[in-house]
């Protein structure tokens, strides 16, 4: 059986345009179930946050949920959480807690060449140079694997967006689709396949495949740019489409239902007779950038 990676890099286009979908909180309504009932109480857990449970969890929603790190990266939202939403919560300080660290964990996030899933923490417990370092990588994979348990244990029965299904039978016949996630492959292709969507997809590219934006290099190589189009929710997404220099259309975080529907009705028509560039998508993207802002509440406030 073909490895994940080997998949991705054989990808053959069947069309002349190609479609990028992001799936949790963009195709799917997850996002919230998903940091709310199985990655909050076990990152409270895992980082020993108990005495400040409210500002560990006003840190988790704002971080992956309504700010401009939503759809990031699990660790990557950890370690902004750890090290910058976390020390500056009014709780935090007036508890006088200190926030743990992870240093070698943290090292390993900012290098760009670490595969950041479950396997990349793999690698880095077997490449550990002492039993410390050892030690604090396959803590951080415990809590990972653990999130990835409650997540299938709880996620389920939750039907995509309105106007996903629609979407994806438009693009019969017209457009390739491929589903792009920072999401472990094993939960994505249990979602997608829950509801029956599945079959509208060519690819299904999860973390295990590279980053997003290496998934839209791969399968995106042998189209013109101005008919790639990425479909996100989140900014991350947009960085993705902007690094492969493609179209990019936002599901708007509280107006998904409403951006699906202007996706059928307006983005796709564009998207297909060249007219999504320029001014439609920059009055998108203005709308998505209001969205989202980058200071937290407490922070604001102050």
């Amino acid at each position: 059986m073909p490895s994940t990676l080997n998949l991705l890099e054989s990808f053959i286009p069947t069309q002349g345009f190609l479609v990028c979908i992001d799936s949790d909180g963009c195709a799917f309504d997850t996002m919230g179930i998903k940091q709310r009932e199985c990655f909050c109480p076990w990152m409270i857990e895992a980082f020993n946050l108990q005495p400040v449970a409210e500002a560990a969890r006003a840190c988790k929603e704002f971080a992956d949920l309504f700010s401009k790190t939503r759809g990031a990266n699990r660790h990557v939202t950890i370690k902004r959480i750890l090290t910058e939403l976390l020390p500056s919560h009014p709780q935090v300080s007036a508890r006088g807690f200190s926030t743990p660290q992870y240093p070698h964990y943290f090292e390993w996030i900012e290098n760009a060449d670490s595969l950041l899933s479950d396997e990349g923490l793999r690698q880095a417990v077997a490449a550990a140079k002492d039993s410390s370092e050892r030690l604090e990588f396959e803590y951080i994979l415990k809590w990972s694997e653990r999130v990835n348990w409650a997540v299938k244990q709880i996620v389920s029965g939750i039907p995509p967006f309105p106007g996903v299904r629609e979407v994806l039978i438009e693009l019969q016949g017209r457009a390739d689709a491929v589903v792009v996630s920072a999401t472990p492959l094993e939960a994505l292709e249990r979602e997608w396949a829950e509801h029956e969507i599945d079959p509208y997809v060519a690819l299904i590219c999860g973390q295990e495949m590279g980053t997003k934006k290496e998934h839209i290099a791969a399968v995106g190589k042998t189209y013109q740019r101005d008919h790639v189009l990425m479909v996100g929710d989140a900014p991350g997404d947009l960085r993705s489409a902007q690094g492969n220099d493609v179209l990019f259309y936002p599901i708007i975080p509280g107006e998904e239902e409403a951006s699906w529907s202007e996706l059928i009705s307006e983005g796709l028509p564009k998207f297909f007779d060249g007219g999504f560039s320029g001014l439609y998508e920059n009055e998108l993207l203005d709308r998505f950038e209001r969205a989202l802002p980058e200071l937290p509440p407490w922070e604001v406030k102050k």
